[in-house]
């Protein structure tokens, strides 16, 4: 499975305001990390990664929660999130990445429409390429408007199985059930 550099977890991610924990799941081993406001990062860890294991209430939501949408008793994340320090635009689009039904897909060029800009469609995928809480802010939403599976950070098996999860009726054969935003708002 290959993944961007930026959903592995690194030492850099144990600074001394970052609270830490493992999730061993059916799809995976990850590392959870939260500031004492909200969840800051979901990555995929490593077998010969050290984790520093320094929980705290956000990463012990976290790991309850994805246990749970990951045996399908789980539709929609409560666990409050951090994202301060990323650009206002990311921000948007993480916003609207939220607004996507469980089950549900959209493509790039409807969530840039949705935004304002179908010309953004590039920037829409840059700031869904850089989610820092893949799965928690469901980015494996959004699809080619084609319907292909198209980039993923944590790659696109997990994205295949991951919208399996969601509706594996649809998404046995990777169908496509575009989500429109025509009336959402952000």
């Amino acid at each position: 499975m290959s993944m961007k550099s930026s959903a592995v977890y690194s030492e850099s991610d144990q600074d001394s305001f970052i609270f830490t924990q493992f999730i061993d799941t059916p799809m995976g081993n990850f590392v959870v990390g939260a500031s004492d406001i909200g969840l800051r990062y979901v990555k995929v860890h490593h077998h010969d990664q050290l984790v520093n294991e320094r929980p705290n209430c956000f990463t012990e939501q976290a790991k309850v929660e994805l246990l749970a949408y990951l045996d399908r008793q789980l539709t929609e994340f409560k666990v409050p999130i951090d994202i301060a320090g990323y650009t206002a635009f990311s921000q948007r689009v993480w916003r609207a990445l939220v607004d996507i039904p469980y089950g549900k897909t959209t493509s790039y060029l409807a969530l840039s429409a949705f935004l304002g800009d179908t010309k953004a469609i590039r920037a829409v995928g840059t700031a869904n390429g850089r989610n820092p809480l893949p799965i928690i802010i469901p980015c494996h939403r959004v699809i080619g408007s084609d319907g292909s599976l198209t980039g993923y950070a944590l790659g696109l098996e997990m994205k295949r199985k991951l919208l399996s999860i969601e509706n594996p009726a649809k998404y046995a054969t990777i169908q496509t059930s575009l989500f429109n935003f025509q009336n959402k708002s952000l």
